[in-house]
This record gives structure tokens, C-alpha cells and sequence, in this order.
């Protein structure tokens, strides 16, 4: 789990712009007849349309991707009643969720009022301007009510996540557990520790999955609850159960085969666990401490089917998988409610998922990422990119199947298409980089250990399970640095290169150098000289093999790095050249984009290297690379200038590559409107594609093109430098490298590393 500091916390909610959301227009706004449009007078044209029909409000409106998440503040995560505006941040989280996830435009309401009446009455007044209702954060019992008020008078999906949402991952995770298990849903015992709103919505969705109310002993805080028991509500009397031989959890849970924990930590022995019946099932999900460890249930049964609520232990069940994709589809629907056959079908498109073979970069190429359906895999992970198209399909089909539907979804293909364009790149991309990196993490070397933003990087990456970080410099300097900033570098080793004791380790290094380059004129002094610079060092670390990757250029100018990285790991050789990549995640699409750094002014031989690198980098990140070679002309159409060396390079990929997509020259407007290139120029071998790698003809190019548009177009990610094509994982920042660029690199460096390793292996 990711240790998470006050200071931090603070600073990341007050830099900037306070908060987490903002509202932005949508439509143009920079001349008169735009705001003219916008409001007065045009604006009255859409008010009397949906006067005249109400259900035109979706069509001129923001309503039907606008969701209120409400709450009162009265059982705000783990704080408890702690009242409306203290609960604003975690609402406006809320909405960050919807936005990043589903793509959902998100109000955070917070409502001073706890008397159920009063609170419904409020919602009701301001339910028109919104296409969906997210109940947050409202205490038991009086959440029941006030859901099932809201149901009835309201004409638009209501859902209390935390009720639902639990009860949908969790359900999920149940119907695939049973079947790793080999057990029917019907015939398990099942005991349910808590009974609060996710424990009692939890159960009563197990039970429309087909569990028997016979077969459930819930307890809450007095013990057992049973039937005739005093002071028991009407929630929690419909799983009174009729036994009298048990009153606590120790002796409810004896042969029972699966446990829900929603309760407080710590409270589930190993002796309970032994107690259960074969290949039990444990959702310990109190938070943040469950009731028992995953390491004490997996000591105490071995074949023990095991959930938390937590990220850093397998099947996670994380309310993030169902809530934005259940809103998703209701509102794609423009749906009256959220009902059970919605959960339903959310529920079986979560488990289906799971069974499915997990996306991952370089999982079809290298054979990355292991996660496949079993004991420590029966719930998808929260950062999966088909979650936004299935669920949310799933859904918006069971909303028509059951009625409440008013608009209807015909091309299936089509909408999940579009929703891919909605939510963008970001979940597939930078997410699952991070996610694979975490599967093997790798030995990394940060050349510049004492500067804020790499160190910073290093212990985030490592928090995070990305790597195991190496930092070079001097410890004293280093811990003073650390302290200022605030950073723990418990666990991170730091080495001092120019220390005495690393004579030998630079000794060593220094000898095999002045043998590589010996035929250019190294001698072993000289090379003894270099390694007291961290770029040597540390490549020379790598080289050596110990490390798996280095990281650099926050300090060091890109021709000093060149050079080194050149002398000491060398180019691959199939290529006289190695370039760098830099990846723009656009909401328009993916682009990979080179060469940006490294070759200044390159000839037909280096322009046709950086297309066979380029290609195989977009492979590496497990697209199909469909490539335009740049110019200031299309197809030959200069036959004398700087366009000619581009115009050999792409013959060259062509006869070399006949089955790639790659063309040009040609203008950047023609490689990215595919429309426009088709009609001008029905010839290319690009015919029908949408190219995602550009090769510009210069350093100059390349790098200005990709730098006005990360200026540009804040909202486009910029992932890079990525080094391609030498022979070790040396990857390259810069001086303006933030510490989530550097912490993306780690993870870029960390997968090329672990699929070097692969090659190697299997050499």
C-alpha cells in the first residue's frame, strides 16, 4: 500500500488550482456571435424545444453526461459524521473518478441537512439538471430510505455507491472465486461480518444470485444476528437466522466456505480460517486495515481464495471497476433508473472479464504480464481499458431489455468504439505501463540521486512497485536533500562513485571500457578517469550487469549522454544509429514521434534505421505501427531539395518491409487526415489506415512539432524520450522532465529491461 504523508496530501489539493475538478466550455466562445449562440438570444431556441419535449433536454444539454454525486457528510470513508463541506474533497474525488474512468461530466453537491426528509426533498428540487444521482457517504440506516425514495419520485438512475458499488465488485469476484473453487452458489455457507449498507447490499445481491438465505449467518457488532433478537432492524432482520447453537464469529464461521468481512480490522484469526471448509473464500474488505492480513490467511490455508480492499495484494475489489461504467451505460441510455437486472449484467460482464485474456503492452509479443484466471486472478484490475466497454455496454443493454431505456443503442460495435474515443488513451496507456512494470520490477540506476524531481521519481517509483531504485551520489548530501524535501529513502540504496570503497567496482568497469574501445585509443587510466562520472558509472552499472536499467539527463546535455551511452553499451547491430521516441497521448489517439533528440540532420540510411526502430517500439507497446514519413512535400513532388533522402528511406522500408504500412514523404496534414489523403492520393500503401507514427525528416522538426503540442494542448500526455535501439535499457530525461514524466520512464525502462532479460533467455 502506498504510504501517503499529511504534507503530501495537502500540497497535492492546494498547488495550483485548489481542488481536483473544474467546468470547461465545450462549445466556441471567442466571438460575438458564439456567445450570441450560447445565450442571449439564442439560447431561448433549445429552452422551447425541450418545453415542447422534455426528452429533447438530452439533445441540447449537458444532462445526459452530468451526474450529481450528493452527500450530507455523515459517514464520510472512515471519519464518520463529519459533516457536508468536510466531505467535499472526497466528493470532488468522486467526480475525478467519473471524469478519468467513464468520462462523465460530475457536480458535487454537499447537502447540510440530515433529516431524511429534508435531504430527499432537497435532491428532488435539483434532480432536473442532472441525467444521473451517485449517493456518497450517507450513514446506515437512514441511506436505505433515502435511496428508495429518491427511486420512486426521481425519473433518472439514483445509485448509493457505497451500498451498490461494493456489492457489484464483490458479487463479481463471488461467482468467479465459487468457480475456481468448484462450488455452487446455492449450496455454500456464507457468513457476513458487518451489517451495515455494503454488507447488507451485498448480501441481498448474492442472494439474487442464486445464494440461499438458509445458508447466511450475518453478524454486526452484538454478535450474531437471529431471529427474535432484540433491536434488530428491518435491514438486517431479512438475514436473521433461525440457528441458536451460535452467537459469535468463531463459531459461525466453523465450515463455512466463504467469509465477507465489512467490518473492522483484524477481527478473522488464522483459527478461524482453518476452521472453514475447503478452498474457502475470504473477502476481507474493512478498510484500511481488513480483517486479516493476506499474508496470515494465506499462512493459515494455503488454498485459501483471498480479497481485499487494498492495490498491493491480488483481486482487489475496488468500487472504481463498476461505478463510472454502470453510470456509463445508464446514462448512454438516457435510463429512468438503475435497477437489479442493470446490476445484474454488470455483475456477470465484471466476472466475464476476468476470464479473458489480459491486455497488456508487450503481453502478446514478450509474454510480460502472467495474470491469467485463477486463485490470485478472479477480478479484473481497476486500470483494465475494456472495462469502459463492457460493462458499460452490458448495462445500457440490460436498461433496454428491462424498459427503463429511452433512447436505444443499435451498433454495439459502434458505441464501444466511441467510448474508447470518450475516455481516451490514458487508462490503456500510462496506467497499464505502470501495471506491467509492477509485475517485474527491475534493478534501476538514477544518475542524478540529488536532484528533487529524480529523487522524488526514485522513492515514488519504488512505492509504487515499479523498481527497486538505485540513486548515485554522495548519502550525506543525498539524506540532507531527502530531509528538506521531505522524501524517505528507507530502502533505497544509494552509492557514492567516487567513495574509496568503490575502487574496485570502478576498477573493474574502467578495465572492461579500455578493452571495447581500445581501437579507439582508450587506455585503462583514461577509462578509470571516466568512471568517476556518473553517465559512465552508472551505463557501465548496467553493462555489467548490476543493474537492469539507468536513467539520466536531467543534468547532462544530450550530446555528452550520446556519446557515453554510445562507447560504453553500444548500438544494436542491425542498426548504425539509435534514436529516441516520444509518445503524445492525445484524446484524438496515440502517437509515437521520432526521431526527437537524437540525430540532428540524418541521411537515407539513418532516416530508414529511425523507421525500423520506430516500428518496433510502436510493437513494443503492442500496436501495429501504421507509418507516415514527414516532409514539406508529398510524394516526390520536389525532386531536388531535402525531401529526396526521405523519398529513398521509404523506398527503402517498402522493399525491405513490403507488408508494413509506411509511406511518404508527405505533409503532416495529409498523414493525419486520412480522408483528405485518400482522395489526393489514392496510391498510398496508407489507403484506409489512420497513421499513429510519425518520422519527421529532422531533429528540428521532431522536436519542435512534439514540444508545440505538449504547449499547446495541456491536455495532451507526453510519454518520453524512449530510447531506441541500444543494447542495454538506457533511457534519457530532461531538464524540464517532471517527476510523473521521469516515474513513466522508469516504467518504460523497467519492461524494456525485463524483456531484455527474456531475449536473452531464450537466445
Amino acid at each position: 500500500m502506498v504510504k501517503i504523508s499529511k504534507e503530501a496530501a495537502l500540497q497535492y489539493h492546494e498547488n495550483g488550482r485548489p481542488g481536483k475538478i473544474e467546468v470547461k466550455p465545450t462549445k466556441p466562445y471567442r466571438t460575438q456571435t458564439d456567445l450570441s449562440l450560447a445565450y442571449s438570444p439564442g439560447v431561448a431556441y433549445p429552452c422551447l424545444e425541450i418545453q415542447e419535449n422534455p426528452d429533447k433536454v438530452y439533445k441540447y444539454t449537458d444532462k445526459g453526461n452530468l451526474v450529481a454525486v450528493i452527500s450530507n457528510g455523515t459517514a464520510v470513508l472512515g471519519l464518520g459524521d463529519i459533516g457536508a463541506m468536510s466531505g467535499k474533497p472526497v466528493m470532488e474525488g468522486k467526480g475525478l473518478l467519473f471524469k478519468i474512468y467513464g468520462g462523465i461530466d460530475v457536480f458535487d453537491i454537499e447537502v447540510d441537512e440530515k433529516d431524511p426528509e429534508k435531504f430527499c426533498e432537497a435532491v428532488e428540487k435539483i434532480a432536473p439538471s442532472f441525467g444521473g444521482i451517485n449517493l456518497e457517504d450517507i450513514k446506515a440506516p437512514e441511506c436505505f430510505y433515502i435511496e428508495n425514495r429518491l427511486k420512486k419520485t426521481l425519473d433518472i438512475p439514483v445509485m448509493h455507491d457505497d451500498q451498490h458499488g461494493t456489492a457489484i465488485i464483490s458479487s463479481a469476484g463471488l461467482v468467479n472465486a465459487l468457480e475456481v473453487a468448484g462450488k455452487k452458489i446455492e449450496d455454500v455457507k456464507i457468513v457476513v461480518n458487518g451489517a451495515g449498507a455494503a454488507a447488507i447490499s451485498c448480501t441481498k445481491l448474492y442472494v439474487a444470485l442464486g445464494a440461499q438465505i438458509k445458508n447466511i449467518v450475518m453478524l454486526d457488532s452484538h454478535g450474531v444476528i437471529y431471529k427474535g433478537r432484540e433491536g434488530v432492524n428491518e435491514q438486517k432482520s431479512m438475514f436473521a437466522t433461525d440457528r441458536t447453537d451460535i452467537h459469535t464469529l468463531e463459531e459461525a464461521i466453523k465450515g463455512a466456505d466463504v467469509f465477507l468481512g465489512l467490518s473492522k480490522g483484524n477481527v478473522l484469526t488464522q483459527d478461524m480460517i482453518r476452521s472453514m471448509a475447503n478452498n474457502p473464500i475470504v473477502f476481507a474488505l474493512a478498510n484500511p486495515v481488513p480483517e486479516i492480513s493476506y499474508e496470515e490467511a494465506m499462512a493459515a490455508r494455503p488454498d485459501v481464495l483471498m480479497s481485499t480492499g487494498r492495490s498491493d495484494y491480488p483481486n482487489q475489489i475496488n468500487n472504481v471497476i463498476g461505478f463510472p461504467y454502470i453510470f456509463r451505460g445508464a446514462l448512454d441510455v438516457h435510463a429512468k433508473a438503475i435497477n437489479e437486472e442493470m446490476k445484474l449484467a454488470a455483475v456477470k460482464a465484471i466476472a466475464k472479464l476476468a476470464k479473458m485474456p489480459v491486455p497488456d503492452i508487450v503481453n502478446e509479443i514478450y509474454h510480460v504480464n502472467d495474470l491469467t484466471f485463477g486463485p490470485k486472478y478472479f477480478i479484473p484490475k481497476p486500470v483494465d481499458p475494456r472495462l469502459i466497454t463492457e460493462v458499460s455496454a452490458a448495462v445500457a443493454k440490460a436498461a433496454m431489455d428491462s424498459g427503463v431505456a429511452r433512447k436505444e443503442i443499435t451498433d454495439w460495435e459502434t458505441y464501444k468504439q466511441n467510448l474508447r474515443v470518450l475516455l481516451g488513451q490514458e487508462t490503456k496507456l500510462t496506467r497499464t505501463l505502470h501495471a506491467t512494470a509492477r509485475m517485474h520490477p527491475q534493478r534501476v540506476v538514477f544518475a542524478e540521486g540529488a536532484h528533487p524531481s529524480m529523487m522524488k521519481a526514485a522513492v515514488q517509483a519504488k512505492m509504487e512497485g515499479i523498481c527497486e531504485p538505485i540513486l548515485l551520489g554522495n548519502p550525506d548530501r543525498l539524506n540532507r536533500i531527502a530531509k528538506r524535501l521531505k522524501v524517505d529513502l528507507d530502502g533505497v540504496e544509494i552509492i557514492d562513485m567516487r567513495a574509496d570503497q568503490e575502487q574496485g567496482r570502478r576498477a573493474t568497469y574502467a578495465k572492461h571500457l579500455a578493452e571495447k574501445r581500445a581501437r579507439q585509443g582508450y587506455t585503462f587510466e583514461e577509462a578509470y578517469d571516466k568512471m568517476y562520472e556518473r553517465n559512465y558509472f552508472g551505463m557501465s552499472m548496467v553493462e555489467q550487469g548490476d543493474a537492469d536499467a539507468f536513467i539520466t539527463g536531467l543534468y547532462t546535455k544530450y550530446s555528452n549522454t550520446v556519446k557515453v551511452a554510445k562507447e560504453v553499451v553500444g548500438i544494436q547491430p542491425e542498426y548504425k544509429t539509435f534514436g529516441t521516441m516520444h509518445i503524445l497521448n492525445t484524446p484524438k489517439g496515440v502517437y509515437y514521434i521520432a526521431d526527437t533528440l537524437i540525430n540532428r540532420h540524418p541521411d537515407e540510411s539513418t532516416l530508414t534505421d529511425i523507421a525500423k526502430l520506430s516500428a518496433h517500439t510502436v510493437k513494443f507497446f503492442n500496436e501495429e505501427p501504421v507509418i507516415a514519413m514527414l516532409s514539406y512535400s508529398n510524394f516526390g513532388t520536389d525532386p531536388d531539395g531535402s525531401p529526396v533522402k526521405v523519398h529513398q528511406a521509404v523506398e527503402n522500408m517498402q522493399r525491405e518491409y513490403p507488408d508494413l504500412p509506411i509511406d511518404g514523404e508527405m505533409q503532416v496534414n495529409f498523414a493525419l487526415n486520412k480522408e483528405l489523403r485518400d482522395d489526393k492520393y489514392p496510391f498510398s500503401r496508407l489507403r484506409g489506415k489512420d497513421v499513429n507514427t510519425l518520422v519527421f525528416p529532422n531533429l528540428s522538426s521532431a522536436n519542435g512539432s512534439y514540444k508545440l503540442l505538449q504547449a499547446l494542448s495541456p491536455e495532451a500526455e507526453i510519454i518520453g524520450p524512449i530510447q531506441m535501439g541500444l543494447n542495454k535499457p538506457i533511457h534519457f530525461t530532461d531538464y524540464e522532465s517532471s517527476v510523473s514524466d521521469i516515474v513513466n520512464i522508469t516504467a518504460v525502462a523497467v519492461i524494456d529491461a525485463y524483456v531484455d532479460k527474456i531475449k536473452n533467455k531464450y537466445k
